[in-house]
């Protein structure tokens, strides 16, 4: 038994070794398109939120207006344009 102990701890048990060095290993232009694809994809769907929650936000301005005028109420920042909401400086981009 003293003579396998020996013999296993006298051969060390090989690494694993790598034929190619860790520079050379790349993503390469499958990894950047797919990266690309997710960029685009998350900027599309932040756009897509965006207008959404505007969307929202527009109709219940809309809503709390039409409701206010049918209660009989003046609106709160005076005379608007006909068929347009007033809002903030932050929506006002387009």
């Amino acid at each position: 038994m003293s003579t396998i102990a020996a013999v296993l701890a006298a051969t060390p048990s090989p690494s694993p070794t790598s034929a190619v060095p860790d520079v050379d290993v790349t993503p390469g232009v499958v990894g950047f398109i797919a990266i690309a694809l997710v960029a685009v994809a998350t900027i599309l769907l932040i756009v897509d939120m965006t207008r959404r929650i505007r969307r929202t936000r527009y109709r219940a301005e809309i809503r709390e207006r039409l409701e206010s005028e049918s209660r009989g109420d003046a609106p709160a920042d005076g005379p608007a344009e006909p068929g347009r909401t007033d809002v903030g400086d932050d929506t006002e981009r387009g």
